[in-house]
């Protein structure tokens, strides 16, 4: 590379990437055939539209990709192509999500999310988010004694709200959510069902977490976390006569954006073809089977864990502890300076600021891609433990 001081900022977040225990449980490392495909020569190429329907000319070798990726998705979820429609142009989360919104909720109505501190997304109605200020939200309930979702309250909140789409899927909710209840939720409302996978969509491919499939009108997802693909979003929506996935087509283009970034769609169909494999099985349960005695050895070492434990790639862990402990900011910052990387996050019983809050989201789908096992997760928790305890409040 010709432009030094590009070229030095690559070489410095290298090194500092593998210099550190990385936790966010959102982030993961890509294979070196990802890499390729996503910095490939499809970057350069304009293709507005959707395949055999673009406005540009030049086309013959990005339909046929784009057909792959969309083939691989359902694929790797055990969909059949009559039954339900995947697109692949979303260019990351949050516009999939809002895409969705505006093909299926009119403006002002309301959607049923899990707020933020709950461990809901911003994407799913928070107010600071576009989504919150277009539409409203109608909170999913929390029995804040379990820690878990009370469906029996979103269902009295439901049938009185009326929300149009009800949203499920989370940024920092470390349990598996019950789909079944939440579609007989949506019925006894009339509304739409979406799941947001973004976070366990790889468990999901991996046959670790309980598909949504099943239940759901709508699911989106990311496809750079537990997927291990590169940075970009997917939609899958029902075929039916709502066509829910005409409307939704739309919405993506022309409705937010342009041309897709077929460099993008190119990596993310290699991951899927890797997702499809034994080897990817094998470490999406490792993934789980890491982050249980994980959260385990931090419970045996005196901190509060979010419900209790977890059912995925994420554990929630208090550690302001009633100001026994430390902030989750201060937390977080520590554990940097000790190249443990996490992030400070709000946590159901939130009394602080959510930019200093409670907690912090710890996460294993990268550390577990590098190879650790359960062994080194309970040393991880130990390093933890250790660094916090160094300045107690006292």
């Amino acid at each position: 590379m010709k432009d030094i001081q590009i070229k030095k900022l690559i070489e410095a977040e290298k090194k500092r990437q593998k210099g550190v225990i990385n936790l966010i449980a959102s982030e993961n490392y890509m294979s070196n055939d990802v890499f390729e495909a996503r910095g490939s020569v499809f970057d350069n190429k304009y293709s507005e539209g959707y395949q055999s329907a673009r406005y540009y000319q030049g086309q013959e070798n990005t339909d046929k990709l784009e057909i792959i990726c969309m083939e691989r998705l359902l694929k790797v979820f055990g969909l059949k192509k009559d039954k339900w429609h995947a697109n692949v142009q979303p260019l990351s989360g949050a516009p999939a999500n809002l895409a969705v919104y505006l093909a299926l909720v009119p403006q002002g109505e309301k959607i049923m999310g899990l707020p933020l501190s709950y461990g809901g997304h911003l994407t799913h109605g928070q107010k600071v988010s576009i989504t919150g200020k277009v539409w409203q939200q109608v909170p999913i309930s929390i029995d804040l004694k379990t820690e878990l979702i009370d469906y029996k309250k979103m269902k009295i909140d439901a049938v009185r709200e009326k929300p149009t789409l009800i949203v499920v899927g989370f940024t920092a909710y470390p349990r598996i959510v019950d789909f079944k209840k939440c579609r007989e939720i949506a019925d006894s409302c009339g509304a739409i069902l979406m799941v947001d996978m973004s976070h366990f969509a790889g468990l999901v491919a991996g046959k670790v977490y309980p598909s949504p499939f099943q239940y759901a009108d709508v699911v989106t997802s990311t496809t750079h976390k537990t997927l291990r693909g590169p940075r970009g979003a997917v939609i899958f929506a029902k075929k039916d006569s709502r066509e829910i996935n005409k409307k939704i087509d739309k919405a993506v283009f022309p409705g937010l954006q342009g041309g897709p970034h077929m460099a993008q769609i190119a990596a993310i169909a290699v991951a899927l073809k890797e997702a499809g494999s034994v080897s990817f099985k094998k470490y999406a349960k490792q993934v789980v089977k890491n982050a249980k005695v994980f959260a385990e050895e931090l419970k045996k070492l005196g901190w509060r864990i979010i419900s209790g434990g977890t059912d995925t790639h994420l554990i929630l862990m208090d550690t302001w502890m009633d100001g026994k402990g430390v902030s989750g900011k201060e937390a977080a910052v520590r554990l940097e300076k000790n190249n443990i990387i996490c992030n400070f996050n709000t946590i159901p019983t939130e009394t602080r600021s959510p930019f200093d809050p409670s907690g912090i989201r710890l996460g294993t789908p990268a550390e577990t891609t590098r190879g650790k096992k359960e062994k080194d997760f309970v040393l991880i928790a130990r390093k933890i433990d250790k660094i916090l305890r160094a300045k107690m409040v006292k």
